[in-house]
């Protein structure tokens, strides 16, 4: 499939409307991630092999926030376990259907269902391993516990969620020196101050960063036992909790 380049914020916009997940993000999604987020190829990987270390026979495996399915592909190249079905979910109808263009492309005897739902709400169902890849940070704040408590609910014992988020700091100069470095990043990659200017306002009503001890305790109280930050680049990093 071909892939367009992100140049959503590249010319000057009167006025800027939020930043949603829509046909035209979707179209150019791939290369806004890629060229966005530090590390994301590694932690895309890596929910791979953390995939086929939890996966459970006649078990399902939950993206939460599939977008393209970038996490949905990576899992289903590594696991082994016998009957697995992978859930792709996501509340975005056009990111949900180009994501079927990338699944159908391959030929894998791990099924992959994609559910256009609201994450919120949703219960999981004999879960062995769960995803949120950068999703929890666009959940109001007052539905985030209750949305993490939904996935641990729906786990089976010895299950694991890998929770991935922009970091939020306590210590304004370590907040300003990180989205310093992270400006960088996306100027190395491309972007202009005029984009990276534009695309921050857009968003940040809607992405809600918060530190790395937030989410750890609010792990720890939907009940996982083990919690761990086993990724960081700049701002961005990621969490493995156990069931």
């Amino acid at each position: 499939m071909s892939q367009e380049t992100d140049k959503i914020y590249a010319n000057p916009h009167r006025t800027l409307a939020d930043f949603s997940f829509d046909d035209q993000v979707a179209r150019v999604f791939p290369d806004m991630i890629k060229r966005s987020v530090p590390g994301y190829s590694h932690i895309i990987g890596t929910i791979g092999i953390l995939a086929e270390r939890y996966a459970q026979p006649n078990s399902r495996i939950y993206d939460l926030g599939s977008s393209l399915g970038a996490a949905t592909l990576a899992m289903r190249h590594r696991i082994s376990a016998p009957g697995v079905t992978i859930i792709a979910v996501d509340n975005s109808a056009a990111m949900l259907a180009r994501s079927t263009d990338f699944i159908d492309l391959e030929d894998s005897p791990i099924p992959v269902e994609t559910l256009c739902a609201d994450i919120t709400k949703l219960e999981l169902d004999n879960c062995s391993f769960a995803v949120l890849n950068f999703t929890l940070q666009f959940v109001r704040l007052d539905q985030r516990l209750d949305t993490i408590k939904r996935i641990y609910a729906g786990l089976l014992p010895g299950g694991a969620l890998v929770l991935s988020e922009k970091l939020a700091f306590d210590d304004a100069q370590q907040e300003e020196l990180l989205t310093r470095h992270h400006h960088d990043f996306k100027r190395a990659n491309g972007y202009s101050d005029l984009e990276i200017g534009q695309k921050r306002q857009a968003i940040e009503r809607i992405l809600i960063p918060e530190t790395a001890q937030d989410h750890i305790q609010r792990l720890q109280q939907a009940g996982f036992g083990q919690v761990s930050q086993w990724f960081q680049s700049f701002n961005f990093a990621s969490f493995i909790a156990i069931k």
